[in-house]
């Protein structure tokens, strides 16, 4: 791993899951770490009650698209999380792979969106303390 660790959240469709997770990481990292998010099968659009829980916690995701993976994203990625993509996400040997069992947000409303997001939130700062720790970590000569 180098000094900044590159994480990409994976899902299928790249627009809840990964996406909540992308900016959440993104804004408690503070530039400590690069961020990335792909689908196996990208979404058209956002989805809207994860778009507006980001957004009711003062988040900006109006920037974020649903994006495919590409090898080239996968491979600069030190872990990669996936979240619910099974089979249809490719393995790239020699990553670091977390798998987060999700239930997925799509056609859910805000309010129940909400528990699924929260848990990313939970998730996404577990993994920060982790990285940041493994970077702070002195390197023996």
């Amino acid at each position: 791993m180098t000094d900044k660790p590159v994480v990409l959240f994976l899902c299928t469709h790249n627009a809840g899951r990964s996406l909540a997770a992308r900016v959440l990481l993104d804004h408690y990292a503070r530039g400590r770490v690069d961020v990335e998010s792909a689908g196996s099968e990208p979404a058209d659009q956002l989805n809207p009650s994860v778009v507006a829980i980001l957004t009711e916690r003062g988040l900006d995701p109006s920037q974020e698209f649903p994006k495919p993976l590409t090898d080239a994203t996968a491979r600069t990625a030190d872990v990669i999380v996936t979240m619910g993509c099974g089979d249809t996400c490719p393995v790239y040997p020699g990553k670091r792979y977390v798998d987060w069992e999700l239930d997925d947000p799509a056609g859910l409303s805000v309010d129940q969106a909400r528990p699924i997001v929260d848990e990313i939130d939970r998730r996404v700062r577990e993994l920060l303390a982790e990285l940041v720790a493994v970077v702070a970590e002195p390197t023996s000569l």
